[in-house]
């Protein structure tokens, strides 16, 4: 980690609190109870979300304590510890051309690349995205299955590349989904729920021995041997380019993430037949909770309000599906209580989830002189057409609390992590992170990776490197693939 990441997030939040005060000093008398109230509700938010150094430590500390929790309890814990029988993840050696599926709800994706072996390049990547219809998502898992085997005969014979590679040998086809799968559920017939699918005879089906009939009723030479959720496939093709991988992360519209765990730790499989050393765990970490987070009323009506109450709790802090509605809910508390935007509170700001993440980050990281991209934002999502300079400053903090607070958040949970696998102080571990919060969210990326370096300091943080993701959405399922095909053979 670099003290250059820390200084510039620092430095942006100094720069917007300076930026302030002399706004608040050219405030018009009149409006002194205004200025107030706003001050008010912004000091108790940025105290509510206030997320030290101390603070971290504890969430930290109390994720460890729930993931062996997970693994040790009689009973169901919400921290949900889902062991995905990847075995073995990819040594950074495989070559050849590999196919891979990613199911996501509506719609999946179909990709192909050409891995080169270590310390090169992947070379041929294609993907190609096909919607799914509603006549079949509302079938059967047969009618399903039956239409992804068609659609992927059509693109491996569209690209004409599968008889100069094949080899006359069967490959495994890497399948990935976007929600949480219990691989032992899947393959020993326990009901497995899609979040998105209204299939009803999927619940009691090998969903993988279902694909692989329709694979092969279509004539293609591939083969599922695991259903696994994105995360452990960007730990796969983290695993690939870097052996210091254990750990995988999602921050996106959700978050998860998937880590590796030593067979010994689970005293269950230490006498299993897998003659694998490590376990690949999907740890579910959205819903995570503890009475240590830093949760505000405005998370709690939130939730109260959502459809799962009560669960998802971490997701509710840290993913870009919520973060845009806290600010939305504050905003329009500040509207109501301090007149931040007239004396009439503009409708459209009564409307939830109407501020997406990606405008939030507009806004958040707006430069401009009297800040015209957050002017710009107000006028075209909530039709506030005056706003005044420092209304806009008070959005542009906001938003800065809200996205720093998840972003310190999730830095503390891939601490957690690392420190539940004993790493932190004599070992070099990298994390893969993917999604388009963290790639596409500076500022927020930024206090993520100051907030690792400050809990770990200048003697521990360069232990733990943190990596985007490599390759496309989905690309893991191509790792996947390339890891099981020897075994596959075998």
């Amino acid at each position: 980690m670099r003290k250059a990441v820390l200084v510039a997030a620092v430095t942006t939040g100094a720069a917007m609190a300076a930026a302030t005060v002399v706004l608040w000093r050219h405030w018009k008398p009149e409006s002194e109870r205004q200025r107030r109230k706003t001050r008010c509700i912004l000091g108790k938010l940025a105290r509510d979300c206030a997320t030290p150094v101390s603070k971290l430590w504890v969430v930290a500390d109390a994720l460890v304590f729930d993931m062996n929790e997970a693994f040790t309890s009689q009973e169901t814990t919400a921290l949900n510890m889902l062991i995905s029988y990847v075995s073995p993840l990819p040594t950074g050696d495989e070559e050849g051309l590999y196919y891979g599926l990613n199911l996501r709800g509506s719609n999946f994706l179909i990709l192909r690349a050409r891995l080169e072996g270590r310390d090169k390049s992947i070379s041929e990547m294609h993907r190609e995205e096909v919607s799914i219809p509603s006549n079949v998502m509302a079938g059967t898992s047969q009618e399903l299955f039956n239409y992804i085997a068609l659609e992927l005969a059509k693109f491996i014979s569209g690209d004409g590349m599968e008889s100069n590679d094949s080899h006359d040998r069967q490959k495994a086809l890497g399948f990935i989904v976007s929600y949480p799968v219990d691989q032992a559920a899947a393959s020993s017939g326990a009901a497995i729920k899609w979040k998105s699918f209204s299939v009803t005879d999927t619940a009691g089906k090998a969903l993988a021995s279902d694909l692989n009939q329709a694979l092969e009723n279509h004539g293609v030479n591939l083969r599922v041997s695991q259903l696994v959720e994105d995360a452990v496939g960007h730990l796969a093709g983290g695993r690939y380019h870097n052996r210091n991988t254990v750990a995988a992360i999602t921050l996106g519209m959700a978050t998860t993430a998937a880590y590796v765990e030593p067979k010994q730790a689970l005293p269950e499989y230490q006498s299993s037949s897998n003659k694998q050393w490590e376990m690949v765990i999907n740890m579910d970490w959205g819903n995570f909770n503890s009475g240590h987070l830093p949760i505000t009323e405005f998370d709690k009506c939130l939730d109260a309000e959502s459809s799962n109450t009560g669960s998802r709790i971490f997701e509710k802090l840290i993913s870009g599906t919520y973060l845009g509605e806290i600010v939305r809910r504050v905003l329009l508390k500040m509207a109501q209580e301090a007149a931040l935007f007239g004396e009439e509170v503009p409708p459209k700001l009564r409307t939830p989830y109407i501020l997406r993440s990606p405008d939030m980050a507009a806004m958040h990281q707006d430069t401009s002189e009297d800040h015209e991209v957050v002017n710009e934002k107000l006028i075209d999502i909530f039709g506030i057409t005056d706003s005044t300079p420092l209304a806009r400053e008070v959005v542009a903090e906001v938003c800065d609390i809200i996205a720093e607070r998840g972003a310190r958040l999730a830095g503390a949970g891939l601490v957690g992590i690392i420190k539940k696998l004993g790493r932190i102080e004599n070992k070099k571990s990298a994390v893969t992170v993917e999604g388009g919060l963290y790639e596409h969210y500076r500022v927020f990326r930024n206090y993520m990776h100051s907030s690792v370096w400050e809990m770990l300091g200048n003697g521990l943080s360069d232990n733990i490197v943190i990596e985007n993701s490599h390759g496309c959405s989905g690309a893991g399922a191509v790792f996947l693939a390339a890891s099981q095909t020897e075994n596959l053979n075998s």
